[in-house]
């Protein structure tokens, strides 16, 4: 009576698509039901959908070939789009801070596991393409493999008499101890180093304050008799530094008005200013002193609201095309784009999504909205153009054949450094054409953890089929104890050049561990574990350069030394 039902759920040799849905749904589910449950203090999160799909690949389920393909890939180009849009503004910025650093640790530790590889190469005589296999496991890197068996197809093809072994088996072999390996490092680094993540957030904290300040706001009153009688426009010249006057007010009087650059002052004036903390105290201790007065925040003649930038007739356009002031008498003060705040100079390119905040008059900002759109509605609703737009140029991208001379065939960068370049160029410069950068957080986070679950899914019930089988045929303890020398050695020596030489916070390096080895299910982990998103902000940082390297790397190998 319920034999269709045994067929549906319980594994079979031949999967239908249905019976391959199926496989997927229940790694995802019994993943997500074990990733909640807590071991200690340690949850594991969506990672563990990798580990459930292993259990259930070793009892039988089985995803048919094209599906298993398309559902790693797809989910992996999900997850590595939305962190670059995640991250992007920062990204480029970053190299300014700490980027640079980074970057350089973890292309550091990439050629370190390089070397280590070729070491075991001269030491053990396993082939080149068995230990690339390894290493590409133990480091948890599938465009790597990829990179790989594309370059070993390629030799084929202009030596069809060379015969090679599938990598495949030794980065299934290894990739379990690769993604366990790293979360063991985070478990262990945290314990013997003594880290509290509540303290090492707010080291970051300040660090970023220190490095990024934020705008504020101050009140101030015109004292000094040098600058009565001058205009803005000269005493922002002379001044030399970036600061708002939002609002102006003069003595004795109750009437606030948003100046223009050609107002000249008066004794006495009360001025509200924008920009950094330590620009307004210089600029008021030129000016005169900081002021109490009321009456200049109160809104009868001046109203302040934030108003989006939702309408495409304006996106791309600077703020002095637009000339707010001089067309509508209102005044931008401040402009939010992706978490940041950022001072409205007259040649900032507006995004879509972006926020400014504005002072004028009900009618001039009604009017203004009319222009700019304002409508939060329209950005709750996802942009699908955008979105695909930005996934197909990603893979177009990622299968662009990059040419390097003396090398017989070419390297690409993949589905996972190719749209991750994508997103970061698409979020850093606002958008491509018809393609804008803007996705709403909730959106965002459900399309990293949606994607990131199809993709383990896909590779763990892959790695499952015929594991134990494999692992008896390649003595794979043998191949454990190498990949175990490719995942800790170089680890190991990061976390103590990070932490104890460069004295990266905790938090960011955790990111750089998992970034380095492109390893989504520890970055996963990490930010559960540590109940923080920074790693993933260090590990967006380093992943395009570490992902290309990587690449570089499996593919140098095979070619050198096979």
């Amino acid at each position: 009576m319920f034999d269709w039902l045994k067929v549906l759920l319980l594994p079979v040799e031949n999967p239908t698509v249905t019976n391959s849905i199926v496989a997927i749904m229940l790694a995802i589910s019994t993943g997500i039901f074990f990733g909640r449950l807590k071991l200690g203090k340690i949850t594991f999160g969506v990672s563990a959908v990798m580990f459930t799909g292993l259990i259930l690949g070793h009892f039988g389920y089985r995803i048919q070939p094209g599906i298993l393909d398309f559902i790693r890939d797809f989910g992996l180009i999900l997850f590595v789009y939305g962190i670059g849009l995640q991250v992007g503004p920062s990204f480029f910025s970053s190299f300014k801070n700490d980027g640079l650093k980074f970057n350089i640790l973890a292309v550091s530790t990439v050629l370190f596991g390089g070397l280590v590889t070729l070491i075991l190469f001269k030491v053990t005589g396993l082939k080149i393409e068995d230990l690339v296999g390894i290493m590409s496991g133990s480091v948890t890197n599938t465009p790597g493999l990829g990179a790989a068996k594309n370059t070993i197809e390629e030799i084929k093809n202009s030596f069809p008499e060379k015969t090679f072994d599938d990598p495949t088996i030794g980065y299934a072999i290894t990739y379990p101890l690769g993604v366990f390996g790293i979360i063991g490092t985070i478990i262990l680094s945290k314990i013997l180093l003594k880290i509290d993540p509540d303290e090492e957030m707010k080291k970051f904290r300040k660090s970023k304050i220190d490095s990024e300040l934020p705008l504020v706001h101050k009140k101030m009153r015109v004292t000094n008799a040098e600058f009565f009688g001058k205009t803005l426009h000269q005493i922002l010249k002379e001044f030399g530094r970036e600061i708002v006057i939002s609002r102006l007010k003069h003595s004795g009087s109750v009437v606030v008005k948003s100046p223009t650059l050609d107002h000249e002052l008066r004794d006495r004036d009360v001025l509200m200013i924008v920009g950094l903390e330590k620009d307004l105290d210089e600029f008021i201790s030129i000016l005169g002193r900081e002021s109490k007065d009321l009456f200049i925040e109160s809104d009868t003649d001046l109203h302040k609201k934030n108003i989006f930038v939702t309408k495409s007739s304006v996106l791309h356009k600077t703020l002095s095309q637009l000339d707010l002031f001089n067309t509508y008498d209102l005044k931008v003060t401040r402009v939010f784009r992706a978490g940041r705040e950022i001072l409205p100079r007259p040649s900032l390119e507006l995004f879509y999504g972006d926020k400014l905040r504005v002072i004028g008059s009900k009618e001039a900002i009604e009017e203004v909205e009319k222009i700019i759109g304002n409508s939060e509605k329209k950005l709750l609703e996802p942009d699908f153009l955008s979105l695909f737009g930005g996934l197909l140029l990603g893979v177009i991208l990622g299968s662009i054949p990059i040419m390097i001379p003396s090398l017989p065939v070419p390297i690409k960068l993949g589905f996972a450094a190719g749209p991750l370049i994508v997103a970061l160029l698409i979020s850093r410069y606002g958008g491509i054409s018809f393609i804008h950068s803007y996705i709403n957080n909730g959106a965002i986070y459900f399309m990293k953890d949606f994607g990131i679950c199809l993709f383990f899914a896909a590779v763990g019930i892959h790695a499952g089929d015929g594991f134990y089988e494999n692992f008896v045929k390649y003595n794979g303890w043998n191949w454990l104890l190498f990949g175990s020398a490719i995942t800790f050695i170089p680890l190991i020596t990061m976390v103590i050049v990070g932490r104890f030489i460069m004295k990266i916070n905790y938090l960011q390096l955790v990111g750089i561990m998992s970034g380095s080895y492109t390893d989504p299910a520890a970055l996963s982990f990490s930010t559960n574990y540590l109940d923080s998103d920074i790693p993933i902000q260090s590990y967006a940082q380093v992943y395009p350069l570490v992902t290309i390297f990587r690449i570089f790397v499996a593919s140098l190998l095979i070619l050198i030394f096979s």
